[in-house]
């Protein structure tokens, strides 16, 4: 039998990247294999397999739809998830009726098509399929489908990673990513952990008062033994709401890892932790990079002046290609306002990057400096400060909180708004 998973009817294909508060969780290490009737959907089913979600699946398509779909199975293991293209209403449940006869327990089924109609929603899931998708489809509907199969809708803001970068040495990115966290936790009331990435040189548990005798080195050192309850033990408690996994910041080792070397910790954080917060390093390695592209939003810290910009614009433009179905990276401006320092303005940032900053935050070396030597975060000095604020409002952007929610059409809203109505 084709076994039930969840059911989302959608009535409109989604359009671009999706709304920042749109957390699709990645789905995990599954094969799947869709069957086309349509170029157009095929390609689609394509550009989803590409996107850092499903980086994990195993995605095979071919052309035939259900009739090719039966052929296969008859001598054929089905995969974990089975995709299927059907426009004819009879075709797709005498389709499905005899692919049940083939179709190995367990297996989930996506159909897509173009009938819009409640009663053969009913159908569908009555015969046990997963989700039904109405065409044209675009990537971020595969990549939500077969992802939403493995989440539940209950747990959807379970395990976003945010990343954040300097576009070079020394502009306070990770001051940044420590406040913005710290307002996460605080204002946001998220339970949130910082993973300060700088193993050699990390600042964070001097930032936050903490001195912990194990953390994020212990886990990428012995990656046999990640699990739930070992990274609990890593982990250093800073307030209610957020946890440290420290640096161990010594140089009694060569910290050269391999591109996937942070992947069974951050799989980890996402089961437990609804919000993740990388403190990345400035430097560029196959797992820097793999950071960045497998984060659900990224910020970038840049001071004004020219090679800031530079590293911005390259930054900025590398992880937008290699994310197409994302959110673009954010990016904020640092140290603005030195004194007698020449500096490019927020005005030539937006032009050359396409795109504006979220935040200008101001040269203050006597706030920054205090809470640096205390180990408080700037909130903890002055509650009332505009850079505080600022904290904040970057907090709420990267969380999606600032933005309108975009909920998707389904065959139970008019139902569901008449329930709110009452």
């Amino acid at each position: 039998m084709i076994s039930y998973a969840r059911q989302n009817p959608q009535d409109e294909p989604a359009t671009g990247a999706p709304p920042a508060d749109d957390h699709i969780a990645p789905a995990p290490r599954v094969s799947v294999q869709a069957f086309c009737e349509t170029v157009e959907t095929a390609a689609a089913v394509q550009a989803g397999g590409e996107d850092r979600r499903l980086g994990k699946a195993h995605l095979k398509i071919q052309m035939g739809g259900m009739a090719a779909a039966i052929e296969a199975y008859r001598s054929a293991p089905t995969p974990n998830v089975i995709v299927l293209e059907s426009d004819v209403r009879t075709d797709i449940l005498a389709g499905l009726d005899q692919l049940a006869t083939v179709c190995d327990a367990g297996t989930r089924v996506v159909v897509i098509g173009r009938i819009n109609d409640v009663a053969l929603y009913r159908e569908l899931v009555r015969r046990g399929v997963s989700d039904y998708v109405i065409a044209p489809v675009t990537a971020i509907d595969v990549v939500r489908s077969i992802c939403n199969l493995f989440s539940a809708p209950e747990a959807k803001s379970v395990g976003r990673i945010v990343a954040i970068v300097g576009a070079k040495g020394g502009v306070g990115a990770s001051t940044i990513a420590h406040n913005v966290a710290w307002a996460i936790a605080r204002d946001l009331a998220m339970d949130s952990v910082v993973a300060d990435l700088d193993l050699a040189f990390g600042t964070a548990g001097l930032d936050y008062n903490q001195d912990p005798p194990q953390g994020i080195a212990d886990a990428v050192f012995s990656p046999d033994r990640v699990d739930t309850a070992f990274i609990d033990r890593l982990l250093s408690k800073c307030t209610d709401h957020l946890s440290l996994l420290a640096a161990p910041a010594t140089l009694e080792r060569v910290y050269d890892f391999g591109a996937e070397a942070f992947d069974s910790i951050f799989d980890t954080l996402r089961t437990t932790m609804p919000c993740i917060v990388l403190d990345v390093p400035h430097q560029w390695s196959g797992w820097t990079k793999r950071a960045l592209i497998g984060a659900d939003d990224i910020l970038i810290v840049a001071s004004p002046d020219l090679a800031n910009l530079r590293n911005t614009k390259n930054i900025y433009d590398l992880l937008k290609a290699a994310r197409p179905n994302d959110r673009a990276p954010l990016y904020c401006l640092n140290q603005v306002g030195v004194p007698k320092r020449p500096e490019i303005n927020a005005g030539e940032f937006a032009k050359a990057i396409e795109s504006q900053p979220i935040a200008a935050i101001p040269f203050d070396p006597q706030m920054f400096g205090s809470a640096a030597n205390n180990g408080q975060m700037i909130a903890e000095i002055s509650a009332s400060h505009r850079t505080t604020e600022m904290f904040l409002q970057m907090a709420q952007r990267l969380m999606g909180r600032s933005e309108s929610k975009k909920s998707r059409g389904s065959f139970l809203s008019p139902l569901i708004d008449k329930l709110r109505g009452k």
